[in-house]
């Protein structure tokens, strides 16, 4: 099992380092998708929705993701741009909480990331009406091929209706396991992206 690290994280005066050092753990410990992260959002009846989704960067900024802008989770952050974050190590007993504002990232980084992505993922952008019935395998299986042929060996520019989403977070909560659950938890939390953090260590 990896070593859990040694230290008493509340010692951090800010998230985000914090977060980076957790997260460059957890890329050697994880064994799978080490940066899996769930997304909740809610839908125009306030009912909540959560999905796994990757994340692709992470600085003060905020949190990146991306995703097709016509899928359930991008209509729903368009119509109402809040989100929460869940990121859970189970090899290192981890968990970090994350809730902010929600924005669209720009088209610059959408298209850099977008080129970045293997051939077949760039096809599959355009081939999938993500979130929408699917007849059957096969349905999809043709939407890829005709774009396959349309595009050929050519460029394959960015769909319109695909982009990435930037989590501003106001509050971000560290969760370390301790025995008979007794667990360590601090969290940070700030008025407004522009404003310092407040640091609190709660009640497990």
């Amino acid at each position: 099992m990896p070593e859990l690290m040694s230290g008493d994280f509340s010692a951090a005066s800010e998230p985000f380092q914090l977060f980076a050092e957790w997260m460059d753990e957890a890329t050697r410990a994880e064994i799978n998708d080490p940066n899996a992260m769930a997304v909740a959002t809610v839908d125009e009846d306030g009912m909540p929705d959560v999905r796994m989704v990757l994340l692709k960067s992470a600085d003060p900024g905020g949190f990146v993701f991306y995703t097709n802008y016509e899928s359930a989770k991008g209509r729903q952050i368009l119509a109402h741009p809040k989100a929460a974050l869940v990121f859970h190590w189970k090899s290192l007993r981890r968990q970090i909480r994350v809730r902010g504002t929600v924005a669209s990232v720009t088209v610059e980084e959408a298209d850099a990331y977008y080129q970045s992505r293997a051939r077949g993922s760039r096809i599959g952008a355009w081939a999938s009406r993500q979130s929408r019935p699917l007849e059957n395998r096969f349905a999809l299986e043709t939407e890829v091929a005709r774009y396959a042929a349309k595009f050929g060996l050519g460029s394959i520019p960015r769909p319109p209706h695909w982009s990435g989403f930037r989590i501003t977070p106001l509050a971000i909560e560290f969760w370390h396991d301790r025995p008979f659950r007794l667990h360590d938890r601090i969290r940070f939390t700030r008025p407004a992206a522009d404003q310092p953090w407040d640091k609190v260590r709660l009640y497990p």
